[in-house]
């Protein structure tokens, strides 16, 4: 009966108002909630078959959907580890309840902005209880090969130690020696360098290098004596090496040749000799063959250049930091930087499809699309913004415009109630 349809669709009409007004109120409650994603709420009309004598009302239905893919603005904080992604992409978290409980593999969430700190367990923790992802790095801050169509491999990021100390395994010499040494009559002056490095301990220690010319009684030799003294070991010779120079135009002050009389073999293709110190094998690079890097032999003055070496001593973590690309950074307070986990950015065909959670967290699922993650800055994705928050893409002004005409629509299917039950009354008055 087309009464009965108009009462039904005047009550379908109640109810999807007030699903758009529950939407709505979810996002003024949540305008300044740092990364809530407004939801919105569409009407379907539903169509009855009908004759073309009388016209029944199907009336309406409600769809609501989380506009997961719309970003908001950025806002700059105090925080370094306050963090937000800048374009496409999502940052991996795991509740810390599951980790706590000794879920070796927690569920991967995904979130587009947090406040993380250092927690009591030194975890990178949330207020709300969530704790960034990561993959660890190895000793020497490369990383693993690690799936990037699985979260394997991901792991909550976890401070375990505030101390930090590497030993040095390689340093690299750059300088200038003399020619004018190694002529004859000149004073044959030894010149000394002092080259500190790091023991297994974190302890500094040093290599004494003195560079000896030999001077010939006529002509110039172009030949230098180096002898490597070992403070660890009481400065004993770890290393003696006779270098003769170029003199030629094309090759003039590279390395000729290198005869080793104690210590490692010298390695002409790479520069490289390697002496054992008291906590192991250190590589020197002095240069290869013809190489202008490294030491040569020009003018008349004795210049170090350059010397560049591995490892550091003991040191207190102040500060985590996170670059753009996703690595965090330890930073220690003998000026050391070391890069322990890098942070993905998690990408799918369909961020709608996400399941929402609390907190602003989202669960891939088969509407969402299969997963990928991506170094952040490669690929679609955008980069990682720290000391920053994303707002929440609620605008407050829209969402008062969108209550009032829900207010109205509202009123009007009421009406339509309250008129079709004036009509019934007045069907059953007839009776009378």
């Amino acid at each position: 009966m087309t009464i009965s349809s108009s009462l039904n669709a005047g009550i379908a009409g109640l109810q999807s108002n007030a699903t758009r007004l529950g939407s709505i109120s979810d996002n003024i409650a949540n305008s300044s909630t740092f990364g809530y994603k407004r939801v919105v709420t569409d009407f379907n009309s539903l169509v009855l078959s009908n004759s073309g004598v009388s016209y029944t009302a199907g009336g309406v239905r409600a769809s609501s959907q989380r506009l997961i893919s719309e970003s908001g603005s950025l806002v700059s904080t105090s925080n370094a580890t306050d963090l937000a992604v800048r374009g496409r992409g999502m940052l991996p978290v795991a509740a810390k309840a599951s980790v706590v409980g000794g879920d070796s593999a927690p569920e991967m969430m995904l979130t587009t902005t947090g406040s993380f700190r250092v927690d009591e367990d030194g975890y990178l923790a949330s207020e709300s209880g969530l704790l960034l992802m990561g993959w660890p790095a190895n000793n020497d801050g490369t990383f693993q090969s690690f799936p990037r169509d699985t979260n394997d491999g991901l792991e909550p990021i976890q401070f375990s130690l505030n101390l930090s100390g590497d030993p040095t395994t390689q340093v690299s010499l750059g300088l200038n020696l003399p020619a004018t040494s190694t002529i004859a009559g000149s004073a044959g002056a030894t010149q000394n360098l002092s080259v500190e490095y790091f023991d297994n301990l974190g302890t500094s220690q040093s290599v004494s290098l003195e560079f000896t010319p030999t001077v010939p009684a006529t002509g110039s030799s172009n030949e230098w004596t180096i002898t490597m003294r070992d403070s660890a070991q009481d400065d004993a010779v770890v290393g003696e090496y006779v270098l003769t120079f170029n003199d030629t135009r094309a090759d003039g002050g590279t390395i000729a040749s290198v005869t080793t009389v104690t210590g490692g073999a010298y390695d002409p293709v790479t520069g490289e000799v390697i002496v054992d110190v008291g906590s192991g094998p250190v590589s020197f690079d002095i240069g290869a063959l013809g190489d202008n890097q490294g030491i040569v032999q020009l003018s008349d003055t004795f210049a170090p250049i350059s010397i560049i070496k591995d490892g550091s001593p003991v040191g207190n973590m102040i500060s985590v930091e996170v670059d753009a690309n996703g690595y965090v950074n330890a930073i220690f307070d003998s000026g050391v930087t070391s890069v322990l986990y890098q942070i993905p950015l998690v990408d799918m065909p369909n961020p709608g499809g996400l399941i929402a959670l609390d907190s602003q967290t989202y669960k891939p699922s088969v509407e969402s699309g299969p997963y990928f993650l991506w170094d952040a800055g490669d690929g679609p994705t955008g980069d990682l913004k720290a000391y920053a928050r994303e707002e929440s893409t609620v605008d407050v002004a829209t969402e008062l415009t969108e209550m009032i005409r829900t207010q109205r629509a509202y009123s009007s299917n009421a009406k339509v109630i309250q008129t079709v039950d004036e009509m019934l009354q007045e069907t059953t008055n007839i009776k009378r």
